[in-house]
């Protein structure tokens, strides 16, 4: 029988995983985030509507995709910043917020060409333009605290580089 085995975090990873989820910087960022999701959903659903039935069809169809594109990375930030409450509130471990599967993955990670991004459009409406660049800052911030919190080695596993050095130094004037 092939049973799943507790995910085991090294007590400085699970540290920095819990001490963010209690920072201020997470508060901050999970409140721009839901504002953002809000936002998102009220322009989509609301005068969205509206400026998108204005558009040429290709223009539409620019706009149709640039949505799907927007919603789907809110809706992963959104989970990644529900997890991150989670170990907060103690609904969640720090070991099971470090599995892969709560994390982002790169393909969701910012910047990634579009397949067609060359190709000119008519422009979109300014709301929409205006929720996607601040989704996709929000996005990078978001990957880089993943990164830095569940890849970057933490800094006691992590040697300073002088500090490595003066220790070198030490061993090679007590060996002499």
């Amino acid at each position: 029988m092939n049973e799943l085995q507790p995910t085991t975090v090294a007590p400085a990873r699970a540290n920095i995983v819990r001490g963010f989820a209690g920072s201020e910087l997470f508060e901050r960022t999970f409140q721009e985030g839901m504002e953002l999701v809000e936002a998102t959903a009220a322009y989509l659903d609301g005068s969205g509507r509206q400026d998108s039935k204005m558009l040429s069809r290709n223009a539409a169809l620019a706009y149709a995709k640039a949505s799907m594109r927007l919603t789907t990375r809110l809706m992963q930030v959104a989970s990644w910043l529900l997890v991150q409450r989670a170990v907060r509130e103690g609904d969640m471990s720090p070991a099971e917020a470090c599995e892969n599967r709560y994390r982002l993955t790169p393909a969701q990670a910012p910047g990634a060409p579009e397949p067609d991004a060359e190709t000119p459009i008519e422009p979109l409406p300014d709301p929409l333009i205006e929720l996607c660049e601040r989704a996709e800052k929000l996005c990078e911030r978001v990957a880089h605290l993943d990164r830095r919190m569940y890849l970057d080695p933490p800094a006691d596993e992590t040697p300073h580089p002088v500090l490595s050095q003066f220790d070198r130094l030490r061993q090679a004037f007590a060996a002499g």
